[in-house]
């Protein structure tokens, strides 16, 4: 029997849906904080009475023996065909059910329209009537007070949305357009298990916005590249196609196949420069209103589905420590660290005036995607210290841009210009002595003591969490020095 996430594995790639099937699962944790029972919320939203509610493993006979006794069918598993689907909310009406589906978003679109026809698919083969069909999911506008207002943080729509967030195609309308027969692809999926596993063919999928979790099996020869192979060529596609050719080198890469950006200019020239390319001009100038103190910043977050505390909304995050390091005009540095537990943004406002100077120049690695971000989400929830906080932002200069506009390019960061690449480089005690050495298992570690999880040992996390996001301030006045060091090379 295959579930609906194995037909979408199957259609993206036939040897994703084999590995995963052959291959230990990996924990699940998510990425967004999700206490709350998100099902239970909703169905109280909904004024759910009469309720089943399935569990998994279930005879999906049991549900189905569940639609003649109960109003609400909730979290129900059904099977048609060899597809086992759950359905978050069946409510019976007269001459049939309405169907809701559960969207833990603020927008849903038209882009997963294989989840929502496939489950329709199941359930029509099972002769269940269905009248309305929509989407409950969470209100993008709503600002949570004291108590969680769920009249306010869902919302039912019969209706998708389009890329600007308007109300666009009819739910209904979309399913019944798009849904297919699956028998025919069950059928190949069946043939499929008892065949060689394929071989891996390179797609834009593989290692897209999110790299496959297969990649690395698939494609183990890429992990011992030499820093300057032409598949470390940034933006391109072209470089596969190269490599298959015999073009070998960064610095033999064909001008009239590529797009020519900056970070590609950069990463041929370093190659043909011996493995390092920097533009000190463009560098200097970069670094030209620079001023002392000079101060590196980094934020750690959490980010919640459902807004926890008064003033939030759906998918707010909640910053919960910063590290910064501070260089005077004389050499010297001085480092301080805030980490708080629960919600504490007022004080971490206040640490932070404090111990950000009132002059000098800022800088935090992706600061215009994260902590100016951050910073102006915390001036609009404190007023009062909106001035202080903006200064911050004005006097703030994010140092990826001389990595992304191509102003400088070491071979050895092999197409990738994150701070622990970048660090890797440096003569420089690194992220590898770490205990934590992701941003995300600082956020599952904070978890624990947000959580006030029994098992954790606190003292040991927060001296984790310290040291992982002291690690990333100092990788930024490492960096720096290194960048500025650059600019006083001849070349």
């Amino acid at each position: 029997m295959f579930h609906i996430s194995d037909l979408k594995k199957f259609n993206r790639c036939p040897r994703i849906f084999l590995l995963d099937q052959i291959t230990e699962p990996t924990p699940f944790r998510r990425m967004v904080r999700l206490d709350d029972e998100v099902t239970a919320l909703a169905a109280e939203y909904l004024g759910a009475k009469d309720c089943f509610v399935g569990e998994r493993g279930d005879d999906p006979a049991k549900s189905m023996r569940a639609l003649q006794e109960h109003e609400w069918i909730l979290k129900a598993r059904f099977e048609y065909g060899g597809l086992r689907i759950k359905v978050p909310f069946l409510h019976h009406v007269e001459d049939g059910y309405d169907l809701y589906f559960l969207f833990v978003g603020l927008f849903p679109r038209a882009d997963d329209m294989q989840f929502y026809c496939d489950t329709v698919w199941v359930l029509e083969h099972l002769q269940i009537p269905l009248k309305e069909i929509r989407i409950i999911h969470l209100n993008a506008s709503y600002v949570r007070e004291e108590e969680l207002d769920l009249s306010r943080l869902f919302v039912t729509s019969s209706h998708f949305y389009n890329s600007k967030n308007h109300l666009s195609t009819s739910v209904r309308d979309a399913i019944y357009a798009n849904m297919k027969d699956l028998s025919r692809q069950i059928a190949k999926m069946e043939t499929a298990m008892s065949e060689p596993l394929p071989e891996a063919v390179r797609t834009g999928r593989c290692a897209g916005r999110q790299k496959c979790r297969h990649y690395e099996r698939c494609f183990a020869q890429e992990s011992e590249l030499p820093c300057n192979s032409i598949l470390t060529l940034t933006g391109t596609s072209e470089r596969y196609a190269m490599s298959r050719e015999g073009i070998q080198w960064l610095k033999d890469a064909d001008p009239a196949r590529i797009e020519g950006t900056p970070m590609q200019y950069a990463q041929i020239m370093a190659d043909r420069c011996g493995g390092l390319y920097a533009d000190r001009n463009a560098l200097k100038s970069w670094f030209r209103d620079v001023t002392f103190p000079v101060s590196f910043i980094d934020f750690e977050w959490e980010c919640f589905a459902i807004p926890p505390y008064r003033g939030m909304k759906p998918y707010d995050v909640l910053v919960f420590e910063y590290s910064l390091h501070t260089l005077q005009e004389d050499g010297t540095v001085d480092h301080k660290v805030f980490l708080s537990v629960h919600d504490d943004r007022r004080k971490f406002v206040e640490e932070m005036l404090k111990d950000v100077p009132e002059t000098g120049t800022v800088f935090a690695y992706n600061a215009d995607g994260a902590e100016k971000i951050r910073i102006r989400e915390l001036a609009e929830l404190f007023p009062e210290y909106r001035d202080q906080l903006l200064s911050i932002n004005e006097r703030m200069k994010d140092l990826q841009v001389p990595f992304v506009c191509g102003y400088v390019y070491d071979t050895r960061m092999k197409g990738v210009w994150t701070l622990k690449r970048i660090m890797s480089m440096m003569d420089e005690p690194g992220y590898h002595e770490l205990d934590i050495q992701q941003g995300m298992d600082a956020v599952f570690q904070w978890r624990l003591l947000d959580r006030e999880d029994k098992n954790a040992d606190s003292e040991q996390i927060a001296d984790e969490l310290k040291a992982y996001c002291g690690m990333d301030s100092y990788a930024t006045l490492v960096v720096f020095n290194w960048l500025r060091h650059l600019c006083d090379e001849q070349a």
